[in-house]
């Protein structure tokens, strides 16, 4: 129980349910020393204060969601020149308004081909993994749900779900374009997801850690600063992971209309539509947490602000990406992974391996990496990610222009000779 009570948010609400003896809960809550139920019925507070927390994070990222659709709005507007998302009521609102409002009252239809449980449980499938993720992601100094000694293993596993949802939901609509559009979308998120989960493994080897909290305790200096590399690659397979331009294969308008979202409808799309904010919000809160140092900041602006400060910075840019750069063809995005991300990982993990290497105290394995200890491997490794990215343009980049020479015209044309000849020979 001691475990649970460093969290802020777990020890304030268990402390005023339950009549407990930890030191922790000395300080007594809103009801006295007592509590609201008496120790015996511990167990109870202990449901009742996991139950209240995943509500809570679970409609504070609903809240999170509205918002960020409203400015993602915005901002495409603003990239885009379009005046209705930014003029159509009080600061452009009405607009999200009334696209939640038609979702919610479209007749939900389902194809008389289609597999109707595999249909409707995709959905399902394609949010709960998202929502998961934040149950591992620490908000503040003291404010997670939990901190897991494996947290970003268990991101990675659970975000995989999202691959079974897509062919589920390709599958039960039982339409040949759906089921490109999920062919399309497996082979992107397996393609990806090897480089995510590799570009993480320079930051575990530096913290020493697959905890969430010890990676942000680990970050004296912050790692996008440390492994660039390892950023890069991390955030360009969020970018896909979460099916956003460039790497929207998945729902190409000109191709495939929708994709596997042709066939739903209603709250159904609303719940694919919810997955897709969500999962931007998700990726943007790992990247703050793995490379941005969390929560961490300086005094005396609150840690929470600066973990929202920083989320908010990380979804800017991606929107930024997204209404920049244009739709790549299927065989780049492939090619991206495999010849360029993949091999950009791999040289990450041997600089950041050599690193620790030099760096590690063999009298105390566990201790952290010093400030100037880090700020050396960050030299060294942007050394590398210069000569990296530089190499990767190289090899993934245009290939040069050649002219071409020009054909000189023949004095003789075969046929028309050879035509004339018999035609003479014949008169």
């Amino acid at each position: 129980m001691e475990t649970f009570l460093n969290n802020s948010w777990f020890r304030n609400i268990y402390c005023n349910l339950v009549d407990s003896e930890s030191v922790r809960c000395s300080a007594g809550g809103l009801f006295g020393d007592s509590g609201l139920l008496p120790a015996s019925l511990g167990w109870l507070a202990f449901a009742i204060t996991s139950v209240l927390l995943g509500a809570i994070v679970l409609n504070a990222v609903l809240g999170a969601v509205v918002f960020y659709i409203w400015a993602f709005r915005r901002l495409m507007a603003r990239f885009q020149t379009r005046t209705g998302p930014n003029r159509w009521g009080p600061f452009g609102t009405l607009t999200s308004t009334a696209d939640a409002l038609k979702t919610m009252f479209k007749e939900d239809i389902v194809p008389a081909e289609a597999d109707r449980w595999v249909f409707n449980a995709a959905p399902v499938l394609m949010v709960v993994p998202v929502f998961l993720v934040f149950s591992v992601v620490p908000f503040g100094a003291g404010t997670f749900i939990a901190d897991l000694n494996v947290g970003i293993l268990f991101i990675i596993a659970v975000t995989s779900a999202s691959v079974l949802a897509i062919v589920m939901a390709s599958y039960g609509s039982g339409n040949r374009v759906s089921i490109f559009s999920g062919a399309r979308a497996v082979a992107l998120l397996i393609s990806y997801e090897v480089p995510m989960a590799l570009s993480v493994i320079g930051a575990v080897m530096v913290a020493g850690s697959l905890s969430m909290g010890s990676i942000v305790a680990a970050q004296d200096v912050p790692f996008i600063i440390v492994m660039p590399l390892g950023f890069l690659v991390f955030f360009l397979a969020a970018l896909a992971e979460s099916s956003q331009t460039p790497f929207d294969l998945a729902e190409a308008e000109s191709e495939l209309g929708a994709g596997y979202l042709n066939d739903y409808s209603s709250m159904k799309f609303g719940l694919f539509y919810l997955a897709e904010f969500a999962a931007a919000i998700a990726a943007a809160a790992v990247i703050t947490t793995v490379f941005l140092s969390g929560w961490r900041g300086w005094w005396p602006i609150p840690s929470h602000v600066w973990f929202f400060a920083k989320v908010g910075v990380v979804l800017f840019s991606m929107i930024w990406v997204r209404f920049t750069w244009p739709r790549l063809r299927a065989d780049q995005v492939m090619a991206l992974s495999w010849k360029g991300l993949f091999e950009l990982t791999l040289v990450n993990l041997v600089t950041t391996g050599v690193m620790v290497a030099v760096f590690a105290d063999e009298e105390a394995p566990g201790d952290l990496f010093s400030a100037a200890e880090l700020w050396v491997m960050a030299a060294v490794n942007w050394l590398v990610f210069i000569g990296s990215v530089w190499a990767l343009g190289k090899v993934l980049g245009p290939k040069p222009y050649k002219e071409p020479m020009p054909v000189s015209p023949a004095s003789v044309y075969p046929v028309a000779v050879e035509e004339k000849a018999a035609a003479s020979a014949g008169g």
